[in-house]
């Protein structure tokens, strides 16, 4: 098995740079990666459980189809919404 601290040396000073700021560089690509990984399946389970409630609602009573409409639309923007925020927090984190 291949030691990571000894990757991370050898690819570091191939490219001629510091191994450890190159392990807090991989780091940080990791942590983003996986905080918007999470983002994204949070948002689809979600999005998902929006649209399948509409779809049961219509199907129960078709005539509080427009009410609710506008109610699917408003959740579904405050889902994207969250999504996109923890973005804008996971790709300050990676800079700063």
């Amino acid at each position: 098995m291949i030691d990571p601290d000894l990757l991370i040396t050898v690819i570091a000073q191939a490219g001629g740079q510091d191994p450890a700021a190159m392990g807090e560089k991989a780091g940080r690509a990791i942590a983003f990666g996986v905080g918007v990984g999470l983002g994204a399946v949070g948002a689809g389970i979600g999005i998902g459980t929006i649209f399948g409630s509409m779809i049961q609602a219509v199907a129960r009573q078709p005539e509080l189809r427009g009410e609710l409409t506008g109610i699917q639309w408003l959740g579904f923007a405050l889902t994207e919404a969250c999504f996109f925020y923890g973005l804008v927090g996971g790709l300050i984190a990676f800079f700063l």
